[in-house]
C-alpha cells in the first residue's frame, strides 16, 4: 500500500486535473496529509464563503480531490466514493434550487420545487464526472414566482436558473453537468413539469425505459416533500405486481441498440466502452434491472436503488444465485473503481479506454500498474463472465421445432385454431397480440396435444385466453420462459380447480412469474398482514379473498410441478385458511360494532374442527368451525343498537360465515360448516363458553367428543382461547367405558358407510382401510385411554397407534394430490398418474399402488380391532 506522499506523486504524474487541484486547494491536501482521509472529506464539505455560484464550485473542486486522494490511496470503498460525490451533487442540487427560487420571490427558496434524482445519482453510486439526469417538478400552487408571472413560466425560469447556476463553466470551473432530458417527452415538454401532469404521463403512455429509470429514483433536492409525494403516486406504475413481459423484452432490446450504436466500443481490448460495451457495467444494470421489475412488484424488499445492494437483495431471495451474484459483483466494483481512474485524468465524463497505449498505460499507472497490458488483463475475464450471464439471461438463439398433432385434437380443430388468429379471441386482435402467440403457439399446442385429453384441453386453453383482456403479457411470458408451456398446460389439463380459478382470473397466472414470491412456509402473521386492507369491509374482505386465490393458486402450481410435499402443502392451506378467517373476523367485528357496540366484558371465539383443527387442509376442504363467547350470556351490547349477547354473537357468526363464503367478483373464500356445534344444525349458531362447557361434559354424544379429539382455537384473545381448549381438555381427558365406546364408535362408522359410501377405488377417505377408518380408530384410542389429544391426526397416531402413522402420511399426501387433479376417485388416466405418483414420492404408480393397498390394510387390521372390541367382530 502507497504512503500519502506516493499517492500525491502517482496523482501529479498521471492526472492533470489533480495535479490542478492540489495545487488550488492545497488545505485539503494538507487536511488528508495530517489528519487522513476522513477528515480531508469532511473538511471538503465545510461551506464556503461568497455567493452560491462561487461556493458551490470551490467546493466541488476539494470534494472531488478529496475522494480522488481517498480512492487512490485505498483508504475509501466504492461505496464510500459514489457516496460521497452523490451526497455533494445532492447538496449542490439543493442549493441551486433554494437560490434560483430566492431569485423569484425572496425568501420562498425551494418551496414547491422538486428534483428527483434518477440513474447513478439515484442510485446514490454517482460517477466521479458524471453529469445527473434529474426530473425537475413543481406544485403551481406553491412554486416561487413573481407577481406577473405564471407558474409555469416560472417554473421554466427556476429550472434555467439551476442549470446555468451547476453546469456554466466560469474561472472557478463548475458544478455538475445537468441532463435534463429523461422527463417525459423532452422534445415537447417545459423543463420543470407540474406535479399532476406527470403523473399523468407515468399512469398512462409511459415507456418501459422509464419504468426501469424510476426503480433508483428518490426526491433528492428542494421540496423534498413534494417529490416523495410523488414517486409515491406513481408507485404502481414502476412496482407492478402483474409484470409485463413485453417491459423486460423492451430492455433487452435497448441492450442489443446499445451494443449496435455503440459497435466501436463493443469490441474487448483498447477502446473498449465499460459503460455501454458488452458484459460492461450497463449490462450488470439491466440484470439487476430486469430481475427487480419482474420480482419487486411482489417483494419491496428487492427494491433497492443501489446496483450492489439489489444484487444483495435478489441473492437472498433465492432469485440470483451466489456464484452469479459474486460474478456481477466483483465485476461491478472493478469496472466503477477503472472508470474513475479514466475520469479522474482530465475530469472528462468518458468511459471508453483508451486507444493510445500511452495514454492506456497512463490509467494503468493511475491505478498503481505498471503498463496499459495488465489493466486489459485485469479487466478482460469480468468483461467475459458479464457477457456469458447477460446472454443467457437475454435467452437469445433459434428455437427448436416442435412437431403438432393437430389430429389429437379432433376433427376441425385446425379451424378453430385458426378462427382463434383470425378475430374470434379479443386479445389475439392486436397484431402485439398475434405476433406474441404465434411465438409460442406449437410448443403450447404440443404440450396441450400430449394431455390425457387432447379435446378437452384445447377448450380449456381456449376458456383461457377469451377470459384475457390481452394476451399480449401471457404469451411473452411463455416465450421468455418456455418451462412454463408445461407447467401451463399442467394447470389446464391435470388440475381442473386451478383450471377453472385461471378461467375466472386470468391475474393468477402472475404466480407463475414468481412462484418464489409465495413463501409456502410463511408464518401465519406475514399471511395475515398481507391480507390486511382498508374500509370498508368489502374491499377488505376483497383483499382477504385476493391474497388466497393467489396464495391458493400458487400452492397447486407448486404441488403440480413437485416441488412441493403434500403433507407441506396441506398446512399451507391450514395457515392461509386461518389468516383468512381471522383477519376477516377482525374486520366484520369492527363493521359490526360500529352499529351495535360491543359486549361488555365478553369476546367472540372460534374453534377449528376437522382437517382445520388438524391443520392439514386440501385445495378442496370447507372449514368445520365452532363459534363461542365469553362472558355473561345475559348481557347486552353497548352500541347505537344494542342487542342481547346471545342475538349479538349469533348475528355475528352469520355474518363472518357469510364473509368467508360469499361468492363476489374477486372470488369466494370457503364453504364453512358449523354443524358440529352444541345441538347442532337445531341449535344457536353461538353459544357461551359456559353453556359450551355444560353440553361437552353433560350432553355430548361419543361422535361430538371424537371431533372435539381435532378442535382448537384459532381467533380470540390468548386468555379466551386458553379458556376454551381448558373446556375441551376437561372434557376429553376423562375415564370412559372402553366397551361401550367401541360399540358407539362402530356404529357410527356404520351409519357413516351407509349414508356415505367410497365413490371409487382412489376414495382414500371414505373407502376401507382409508382415512375415516384411520380417523375412528385413533379417536378411539385417544378417549378410551385418556390421551395422545393432538389435533394434527399424525401426532395423535404417534402417540396411541404409532402403527398408522405412515399410513396416514401416505393417504394425506394421496388426498391433497388426488383434490387438485382429479374431478373424481375413479381410475386416473395414465398421463396424470406419473405426476400423482411422484408428488407422494414414489418412482412409479406402481410402487405407489402397492404401498396404498399395503396401507389400506394396515388400516383395516387396526380398525378390525376396534370392531372385535366392540364385540361385534
Amino acid at each position: 500500500m502507497l504512503d500519502f506522499r506516493e499517492i500525491c506523486a502517482l496523482a501529479e504524474a498521471n492526472s492533470p486535473y489533480l495535479r490542478g487541484a492540489m495545487a488550488r486547494q492545497s488545505s485539503i491536501v494538507s487536511v488528508a496529509s495530517t489528519d487522513g482521509h476522513d477528515a480531508a472529506l469532511a473538511a471538503a464539505f465545510l461551506p464556503v464563503e461568497g455567493e452560491v455560484r462561487h461556493s458551490l464550485r470551490v467546493r466541488r473542486e476539494r470534494v472531488a480531490l478529496a475522494v480522488a486522494l481517498g480512492d487512490l490511496a485505498g483508504a475509501f470503498p466504492l461505496e464510500r466514493v459514489v457516496g460521497a460525490l452523490s451526497d455533494f451533487a445532492d447538496d449542490a442540487l439543493d442549493a441551486a434550487i433554494a437560490a434560483a427560487g430566492s431569485a423569484l420571490e425572496p425568501g420562498a427558496g425551494s418551496r414547491g420545487f422538486t428534483a428527483l434524482a434518477l440513474g447513478k445519482q439515484g442510485g446514490h453510486e454517482l460517477n466521479y464526472s458524471s453529469d445527473i439526469d434529474p426530473i425537475l417538478l413543481f406544485d403551481p400552487a406553491l412554486v416561487p414566482r413573481r407577481a406577473r408571472d405564471e407558474p409555469v413560466e416560472a417554473a421554466a425560469r427556476m429550472a434555467r436558473n439551476v442549470v446555468d447556476l451547476l453546469q456554466t463553466r466560469d474561472a472557478d470551473g463548475y458544478v455538475l453537468r445537468v441532463d435534463l432530458r429523461l422527463r417525459p417527452s423532452p422534445e415537447a415538454t417545459p423543463l420543470a413539469l407540474p406535479v399532476e401532469a406527470a403523473i399523468g404521463h407515468y399512469e398512462s403512455s409511459a415507456l418501459a425505459w422509464e419504468r426501469a429509470a424510476f426503480i433508483k429514483a428518490r426526491a433528492a433536492a428542494g421540496d423534498i416533500a413534494l417529490g416523495e409525494s410523488f414517486l409515491t403516486a406513481i408507485k404502481p406504475f414502476v412496482w407492478r405486481r402483474s409484470l409485463d413481459f413485453g417491459a423486460v423484452a423492451e430492455l433487452r432490446a435497448l441492450t442489443h441498440r446499445i451494443r449496435s450504436h455503440y459497435a466501436s466500443g463493443q469490441e474487448f481490448g483498447p477502446g473498449f466502452d465499460l459503460k455501454r460495451g458488452r458484459g460492461g457495467i450497463r449490462e450488470i444494470e439491466f440484470f439487476v434491472q430486469i430481475h427487480q421489475l419482474i420480482h419487486g412488484g411482489r417483494d419491496p424488499a428487492l427494491r433497492s436503488r443501489g446496483t450492489l445492494d439489489a444484487l444483495a437483495a435478489l441473492t437472498k431471495a433465492g432469485i440470483v444465485a451466489d456464484s452469479e451474484a459474486r460474478t456481477l459483483s466483483q465485476a461491478y466494483r472493478v469496472y466503477r473503481t477503472i472508470e474513475h481512474r479514466l475520469q479522474m485524468v482530465d475530469d472528462r465524463q468518458t468511459h471508453m479506454l483508451p486507444e493510445d497505449s500511452a495514454e492506456l498505460d497512463n490509467v494503468a499507472q493511475l491505478h498503481g500498474l505498471t503498463e496499459g497490458r495488465e489493466l486489459i488483463a485485469l479487466l478482460e475475464p469480468h468483461v467475459a463472465a458479464v457477457a456469458s450471464l447477460y446472454d443467457a439471461l437475454d435467452g437469445d438463439g433459434e428455437a427448436t421445432p416442435v412437431a403438432v398433432n393437430l389430429a389429437a385434437f379432433g376433427e376441425d380443430s385446425d379451424a378453430r385454431i385458426e378462427a382463434w388468429r383470425g378475430g374470434k379471441i379479443r386479445a389475439l386482435r392486436s397484431p402485439a397480440g398475434l405476433e406474441a402467440f404465434d411465438a409460442v403457439a406449437e410448443p403450447m399446442l404440443a404440450a396441450l396435444a400430449a394431455a390425457a385429453d387432447p379435446q378437452a384441453a384445447l377448450l380449456a386453453f381456449e376458456r383461457l385466453i377469451e377470459a384475457l383482456p390481452s394476451g399480449v403479457n401471457l404469451f411473452r411470458l411463455l416465450g421468455a420462459r418456455p418451462a412454463m408451456i408445461e407447467t401451463l398446460a399442467a394447470i389446464l389439463t391435470v388440475a381442473p380447480r386451478l383450471s377453472e380459478a385461471v378461467a375466472r382470473r386470468p391475474a393468477l397466472l402472475d404466480c407463475l412469474i414468481d412462484g418464489g414470491a409465495y413463501d409456502m412456509a410463511a408464518p401465519l402473521d406475514a399471511i395475515r398482514t398481507e391480507m390486511r386492507g382498508k374500509p370498508p369491509l368489502e374491499d377488505q374482505l376483497d383483499r382477504v379473498r385476493q391474497v388466497v386465490g393467489e396464495r391458493r393458486f400458487a400452492l397447486g402450481v407448486r404441488l403440480i410441478e413437485g416441488d412441493t410435499d403434500p403433507l407441506d402443502a396441506a398446512h399451507g392451506y391450514s395457515r392461509l385458511a386461518e389468516a383468512a378467517l381471522t383477519t376477516a373476523a377482525e374486520a366484520t367485528i369492527a363493521d359490526f360494532a360500529a352499529r351495535h357496540g360491543r359486549v361488555p366484558g365478553s369476546e367472540f371465539v372460534v374453534l377449528a374442527l376437522g382437517r382445520f383443527g388438524g391443520g392439514a387442509l386440501t385445495d378442496a376442504s370447507d372449514l368445520d368451525l365452532i363459534y363461542l363467547f365469553t362472558g355473561d350470556f345475559a348481557a347486552e351490547s353497548d352500541g347505537e343498537k344494542p342487542l342481547g349477547a346471545v342475538h349479538y354473537y349469533n348475528r355475528l357468526g352469520a355474518r363472518l360465515s357469510t364473509a368467508l363464503s360469499a361468492a363476489t367478483s374477486a372470488g369466494a373464500l370457503y364453504e364453512i360448516d358449523t354443524r358440529l356445534r352444541p345441538s347442532g344444525a337445531q341449535g344457536p349458531l353461538a353459544v357461551s363458553l359456559d353453556g359450551f362447557q355444560r353440553y361437552l361434559m353433560a350432553d355430548a354424544w361419543a361422535w361430538e367428543l371424537m371431533a372435539m379429539t381435532r378442535a382448537r382455537p384459532v381467533y380470540g384473545s390468548a386468555q379466551a382461547r386458553a379458556a376454551a381448549q381448558a373446556i375441551l381438555d376437561a372434557a376429553l381427558d376423562r375415564p370412559r367405558d372402553r366397551a361401550a365406546l367401541a360399540r358407539d364408535v362402530v356404529k357410527m362408522r356404520r351409519d357413516m358407510a351407509a349414508h356415505k359410501p367410497a365413490s371409487g377405488p382412489l376414495d382414500v377417505k371414505l373407502g376401507d382401510g382409508g382415512l375415516v377408518d384411520l380417523e375412528f380408530a385413533v379417536h378411539f384410542h385417544q378417549l378410551a385411554e385418556a390421551r395422545g389429544f393432538y389435533p394434527d391426526l399424525g401426532e395423535a397416531a404417534a402417540a396411541v397407534a404409532p402403527q398408522l402413522v405412515a399410513a396416514n402420511a401416505l393417504m394425506t399426501r394421496l388426498l391433497v394430490i388426488l383434490r387438485l387433479v382429479a374431478a373424481d376417485t375413479g381410475a386416473l388416466p395414465e398421463p396424470v398418474r406419473p405426476l400423482v405418483a411422484r408428488a407422494c414420492r414414489f418412482a412409479d404408480w406402481a410402487s405407489l399402488e402397492s404401498e396404498l393397498a399395503a396401507a389400506r390394510a394396515g388400516v383395516s387390521a387396526a380398525w378390525q380391532h376396534v370392531v372385535e372390541e366392540a364385540g361385534n367382530g
